[in-house]
């Protein structure tokens, strides 16, 4: 058969399958799409490294800024970033949690103009991180990184 002729057998989107029975949601590879590639050696521990800064400055940003009492929006907002920071931190779901953190801190800066340095600081963190993915040392990669099944002779 040559290649042009060779037909898919299913066609899939964002994880639903076509198949011509019900369709089926694939979280696993949904998620593993998110991320091209889980760097190991200096690279896996550079993401390490940017990862537990991001996670740890916006957990202690988030902190001191509800320990402060701001108002119901800022509230709800360094919520979310302190939850995001703690998904960054251990590395799950890093893609989803670095867009969370762009979203956050761009609002913020549209809230209040006395920290716009910081939100630029804390938004390009989370994006390079959405952009990068988590490396090797992290929840994701046990969770949807390649697997490497070898196979013996006995």
């Amino acid at each position: 058969m040559t290649p042009s002729k060779v037909v898919q057998a299913h066609a899939s989107f964002w994880g639903f399958g076509g198949y011509y029975g019900p369709r089926i949601l694939v979280m696993g590879l949904c998620l593993q799409r998110l991320f091209s590639m889980f760097p190991n050696g200096w690279p896996g521990w550079g993401l390490l490294l940017l990862r537990l800064v991001a996670g740890f400055l916006l957990i202690d940003d988030g902190v001191r800024a509800l320990l402060a009492t701001p108002p119901w929006r800022e509230v709800i907002l360094q919520s979310v970033a302190v939850g995001a920071g703690t998904l960054l931190l251990v590395g799950l779901w890093t893609p989803m949690a670095g867009v969370l953190v762009v979203t956050v801190e761009v609002w913020i800066a549209l809230l209040r103009a006395d920290s716009l340095r910081t939100c630029l600081t804390f938004a390009s963190l989370g994006a390079a991180l959405a952009m990068l993915g988590p490396g090797v040392r992290s929840i994701d990669a046990r969770l949807f990184g390649r697997k490497r099944i070898e196979i013996r002779d006995r």
